[in-house]
């Protein structure tokens, strides 16, 4: 029997009635989103701790195996430039989980299946994981702490980077196989996950505040992606080649962790990999979070290109203070994390979430990210193909680091042409519905 008396309002749940609290619903969704995807990373990264040695055949069997991972990685995003940009709110918290099943059910697969077939378990891997971004990102844009809720779902990959491969090294100290160790890397991260997207689908829609700030957040369709490509020609060409070259780096970097390391004579230090990434962590969600002050979008957006530019020279300035011998290994490592993760984290927190408050276009921010990310992750892809295929450079160090520098230089030349293209366009109003 009901006892709420006829007419009355029904009593709000307590965990609802907190959530309207502005600074309760920031530390929710920084840490459901923080959660969520730092989790996912415990089903993708920990098998990157392994060396996996070269088969009878000669090749290169990591280099394989992150190359396969890559590729579905990459598939993925293409795949979510209509997926994410049609995808409901109802149907988010499902369709994650059930991702992340599938993904684990390629990590069990990949215990059984021998070198190097078992790359193919690696792609079956990164194909679903690769959507779970654009998932994640769906219950935080459009709101006025855009940028920190979103800084908090940017820490959790810089992060947990280095966390889940201290977790897979750990693993294999341990005593499980190199086959095995990715799935109980999962295994590890499964409860928590559940937990984090449980707390997701219970963060409220933007408020009537929220839309008025940074406009109302729809489903595209085709035509809708179209016309918004087309509207912003050079300006978008130019972010998105900055973000495939800051991509291709921070995957490298990533991927191959162990081995640059290695060169800097830090390779027998597992935890390491996190000491670093904190660091970096901390000084990217400082400078990204803290651009939610700045309320005209114009000027955030501006300053968010201007960042980006400042934050890939000061990467560049590392790179020759290094290959000088003028850096110490652990500093120089944190700031190329810095310098690569300003810009990559400022494109997904505020980059595109104020283009799309500034035109106030038809549009939502997981429509840019996949389409920013298939054009990265296939250069990443690309990149991996013609190493795989490559002898084993005898310095890895060496080539990374000059691969490193023509990267950041082209990264730095595109994000600069961007931001003074933009400058140019909004000179005299700060709309730009037409371009």
């Amino acid at each position: 029997m009901n006892s709420t008396p006829a007419g009355s309002v029904p009593p709000r749940p307590a965990l609802a009635r907190w959530l309207e609290r502005p600074w309760f619903l920031a530390l929710w969704c920084v840490l459901a989103a923080f959660g969520a995807y730092a989790c996912m990373y415990g089903f993708r990264k920990p098998f990157t701790a392994g060396t996996y040695a070269d088969t009878q055949y000669g090749l290169q069997l990591k280099g394989w195996l992150v190359t396969a991972q890559v590729l579905g990685y990459t598939i993925s995003k293409f795949i979510g430039i209509k997926v994410i940009a049609e995808m409901t709110p109802a149907r988010r918290a499902n369709a994650l989980l059930g991702l992340v099943a599938v993904a684990q059910g390629a990590l069990l697969l990949f215990a059984f299946v021998p070198a190097p077939y078992n790359a193919a378990c690696l792609f079956l891997n990164g194909l679903p994981l690769g959507l779970v971004f654009g998932l994640v990102l769906g219950f935080l844009e459009g709101r006025r702490m855009t940028e920190l809720f979103v800084a908090g779902l940017c820490a959790s990959f810089i992060l947990a980077d280095g966390v889940t491969k201290t977790v897979g090294a750990a693993l294999l100290r341990s005593g499980v196989p190199e086959p095995w160790m990715p799935f109980s890397a999962g295994l590890v991260f499964a409860a928590p996950l559940v937990c984090f997207v449980w707390m997701l689908r219970h963060i409220p829609a933007p408020s009537q505040l929220d839309v008025a700030a940074r406009s109302e957040r729809t489903a595209m369709s085709a035509r809708d992606r179209l016309a918004m490509i087309k509207r912003h020609g050079v300006g978008l060409l130019m972010i998105l080649l900055a973000y495939l070259l800051i991509t291709v780096l921070r995957s490298f970097r990533a991927d191959f962790a162990p081995e640059i390391w290695a060169g800097l004579g830090l390779g027998k230090q597992p935890a390491v990999f996190t000491y670093s990434e904190m660091w970096v962590a901390l000084g990217v969600v400082a400078s990204s979070g803290l651009l939610v002050l700045v309320k005209d979008n114009r000027r955030a957006f501006l300053f968010a290109l201007g960042l980006s530019t400042a934050a890939l020279g000061m990467a560049a300035l590392a790179l020759a203070l290094q290959r000088a011998g003028s850096l110490p290994p652990f500093t120089f490592m944190v700031l190329l994390g810095l310098g690569m993760y300003v810009p990559y984290v400022a494109v997904h927190t505020t980059v595109f979430e104020r283009l799309v408050a500034l035109t106030r276009e038809r549009a939502n921010i997981g429509f840019l990210m996949y389409l920013a990310d298939a054009v990265g992750y296939l250069g990443y892809a690309a990149v991996m193909l013609a190493r795989s295929a490559q002898p084993r450079h005898e310095n890895f160090l060496a080539l990374f680091l000059s691969v490193s520098t023509w990267l950041v230089a082209g990264a730095m030349g595109a994000m600069a042409v961007a931001g003074v293209l933009y400058a140019w366009r909004t000179r005299r109003n700060s709309s730009i519905t037409r371009l």
